[in-house]
Parts: C-alpha cells; structure tokens; sequence
C-alpha cells in the first residue's frame, strides 16, 4: 500500500479514526476496514478454475496458499474497457475464519485515515437478500465519496460454498 492519506486529528465528537483501504473498480473508489485486508500483493499467475462464475478470475499461489480470486468490476458489472491499466494488477488478501481470497484491483491502493463520523449509513435500504446489502456505508473525505463494502456480503453464501468447496476439495463431504 504505498499511500497514506492523513486527516487532521479528530476533535472529541469527531469520532474514532479508522483505518481504510481504498481502491477502484471502474470509475468509483471502494474502501474496505484494514483489518479486513492481511496483505496487498502484486497478482501472481491466475489459473482458471471450470465452472466457476465469470468473476471467480481462478486460483493463484500466494506464500503457499492457494485461493480464489474474485474480479468484483466484474461482479458488480463495472468493468471499464477503455481505462488504461498498468502491467501489474494488485491483489487484496482476505482471511476469515473460514475463507482465504484475493479481491483483484487495477491500481496501487491507498491507506486512508477517516473519522468514523465521516461514514454514513448506507442510503439503500434492502434486506440481507438484496444486492445493496454490502454496502456498509459512504465515507465522505472532502469531495470525494467512498463506497464502504462488506467484502463477506459481496458474495452470497452460496456463492461462497461453491466457490470455496472447488478451491479447496478436501472440504467437500462424502
């Protein structure tokens, strides 16, 4: 992450400072909290797995674990054909407790500093089976507004087992 964005130091109700990673998919900037993120590295070789959604881009080695890596320009049908992207294309790894995968981005992201008042409630509404509900919230930072995912939300449950029990085969039961 080669960027870090500092805001002035928060008055007693601007609220907490939170750390995000900020990256775009098409023309729109994304953010996701830090602690959602173990690494940023550069995409290594993507193999293509059968059968999988267009935006499960494959599976790649990264130190030793193998994951999935989801495309969300794709996913979210923001792919932009006519921007001009770099040779190297990054990488976000994500780790729960139960899933390992690199979310591919197109530009270097950057660290930024924002108050937790800086965040608003997401504006839509819908309940946990609709599209909108990974949206977290819009962080405000002077002109720009920043899209808040929940990366666990971006992808459907279901979704998530197919995707996963194809990575990772010894999971699947019997």
């Amino acid at each position: 992450m080669s960027k870090t964005t500092q805001i002035k130091e928060p008055s007693a109700d601007q609220g907490r400072i939170q750390q995000i990673v900020v990256f775009k998919l098409g023309q729109e900037e994304y953010g996701l909290h830090i602690d959602q993120i173990r690494e940023v590295v550069i995409t290594p070789v993507i193999t293509r797995m059968p059968q999988t959604p267009s935006f499960v881009k494959g599976v790649a080695n990264i130190r030793g674990n193998v994951i999935a890596i989801l495309d969300l320009e794709d996913k979210f049908g923001l792919a932009d054909h006519n921007s001009k992207r770099s040779e190297n294309n990054f990488t976000l790894v994500i780790e729960s407790d139960e899933y390992k995968m690199g979310i591919l981005v197109y530009e270097v992201p950057n660290t930024l500093s924002i108050s937790s008042t800086s965040i608003e409630a997401s504006v839509f509404t819908g309940d946990q089976h609709t599209e909108q509900s990974y949206i977290a919230g819009i962080a405000k930072l002077d002109k720009r507004l920043i899209i808040m995912i929940d990366i666990f939300k971006v992808i459907g449950e279901q979704e998530m087992q197919h995707v996963f029990k194809r990575q990772n085969p010894q999971t699947q039961q019997a």
